[in-house]
């Protein structure tokens, strides 16, 4: 019978774990949501502790789900959000959790800008500091929270702490240590140096081992596996970046391949022999020993429509993502349809932003609206996509993954609005998928993660291809988009004093 791995994907909110066997089928899949804590207005935090037992709940309720494949899982890996800061004190207990969509540190930014701080932090990181860094939340300990700062051990991301969790180790692996700005790319490693930009250099000391994502770091212990059914003793390898995991998961393995994901955020990455730009991209990250992925990316992508569908669903609950995707195939594509801004979560490049629709009249329906927010969140994709070609970095399709991925209507209009043709995966768990083809590398199932790729990863049949008319009408559409957000910058500065 044939072996099956584990992927555990920890987003902000939701944990999920499924269990794949080896040619990446989903044998089964739990989730388990966990709540964000926010003590004060920008604050955004979850326990160590509630993400240990949303990972104890999930794992084990798929694992109730796999019956007897439950028995056959040889591997664990795991992805999580990047970025935040997950911290242990010094005796490896849980001391603070804080997420990747947390803005306290704002003002540091502007801070790390005007000294020229931040111009040299990409030099060394190819990373822009944003408030939610892992080494910038740092800095805001230990100017604002010096007590807490003080009571720090080890510094993690989210999938280390399930890692530790799993395994009792504390380590890091490249991709996510590189997202979120603590790489020093001449070294390929940390540097005090680099430390010292963020005003952090005695931070350092507090930095786990760095690992290959696909290295070996433990064994599930005897307490981990009474409290989550796994088998004790198989092996946890260092895990993943989620952005990456995605792109993994979806097949994106190699230089040239573009990997869009329409989640919670705006994910747009493509796989480069080197990480040499005409000018700076959001974000960098590793792959593997020699490649790395150009990552543009903000939130504003497929959780605007979880947002209308739960605040406007005429109490119909279940199935809005699909009821929506029929609303909007029924609407004609006409320059008079409303357009819609999708920063309900902020995710401009600079200053701050707000959702809105515009050009609404008393004749606009349901449907018009929900076609506005597909082409809006698009539209937010194609500025990202916009910032990679400026930058020098070619290609000429994509794989699509995410929430959006599952819509009828909305994988299509990616490729009429890119004007390039959209593959689709066909698992819809693609970043768990990544995570286990890591773990699938490390127990000598494959040789690396293109072999796994090869072997676990499915797209959907055919290629979606742009349509000229249709691409000519939204290149319209997103010009008066660009032109509106323009308009609108001086008053969202009104409204959004502090950011």
């Amino acid at each position: 019978m044939s072996h099956c791995l584990l992927g555990i994907d920890a987003g902000n909110t939701m944990i999920k774990a499924v269990l794949f066997d080896s040619s990446g089928q989903v044998l089964s899949v739990a989730g388990c949501a966990g709540e964000t804590h926010q003590p004060q207005p920008g604050y955004a935090e979850r326990p160590i502790t509630d993400v240990w037992h949303g990972v104890q709940q999930a794992v084990r309720d798929c694992l109730a789900q796999a019956g007897d494949a439950a028995r056959r899982v040889i591997a664990v890996g795991a992805a999580g959000h990047g970025n935040g800061l997950y911290a242990l004190d010094k005796q490896q207990q849980p001391l603070l959790g804080i997420q990747s969509i947390d803005m306290r540190a704002a003002a540091l930014v502007s801070e790390l800008e005007q000294q020229g701080n931040a111009a040299l932090i990409w030099q060394r990181a190819l990373q822009k500091p944003w408030p939610a860094a892992t080494p910038v939340l740092l800095r805001w300990l230990k100017q604002y929270d010096p007590a807490c700062y003080a009571r720090i051990g080890h510094v993690l991301c989210a999938k280390d702490v399930i890692n530790h969790f799993l395994c009792g180790a504390v380590s890091a692996d490249y991709s996510d240590a590189a997202g979120a700005g603590l790489i020093d790319y001449a070294q390929r490693g940390y540097s005090a140096s680099l430390m010292a930009l963020y005003g952090v250099e005695e931070a350092l000391a507090l930095l786990p081992p760095l690992n290959e994502s696909c290295a070996v770091t433990g064994r599930v212990t005897p307490q981990a596996a009474s409290l989550t059914g796994l088998p004790v003793g198989i092996p946890v390898v260092a895990g993943i970046f989620d952005v990456v995991a995605s792109a993994v998961g979806s097949g994106v393995v190699s230089c040239g391949e573009a990997s869009i994901v329409a989640g919670t955020w705006s994910i747009n990455q493509v796989v480069v022999e080197k990480p040499e730009y005409r000018r700076p991209v959001f974000m960098n990250s590793i792959i593997e020993r020699d490649r790395y992925m150009a990552i543009e990316a903000s939130a504003t992508s497929a959780a605007n429509l979880d947002w209308f569908v739960r605040e406007f669903d005429d109490g119909r609950g279940g199935q809005g993502a699909v009821r929506s995707s029929d609303l909007v195939a029924q609407v004609r594509p006409d320059m008079q349809l409303p357009l819609y801004h999708p920063y309900l979560y902020s995710g401009r490049k600079a200053g701050p932003a707000r959702a809105g629709f515009y050009g609404l009249g008393g004749w606009h329906t349901r449907a018009d609206m929900l076609f506005a927010l597909f082409e809006g969140v698009t539209f937010a994709h194609r500025a990202h996509i916009d910032r990679l070609h400026a930058a020098g970095i070619a290609f000429s399709q994509a794989t699509l993954s995410g929430g959006a991925a599952r819509s009828a209507v909305w994988p299509q209009m990616f490729a009429d609005v890119l004007g390039i043709p959209i593959r689709v995966a066909t698992c819809m768990e693609t970043g768990a998928l990544g995570a286990a083809i890591c773990a699938g590398v490390g127990v000598g199932l494959w040789p690396n993660l293109t072999a796994g790729v090869t072997q676990a990863v499915q797209l959907n049949p055919g290629v979606l291809l742009p349509d000229e008319k249709r691409h000519t009408f939204y290149s319209k559409r997103y010009r008066m988009f660009k032109k509106l957000e323009l308009a609108m910058d001086d008053l969202w500065h009104e409204v959004t004093p502090d950011v």
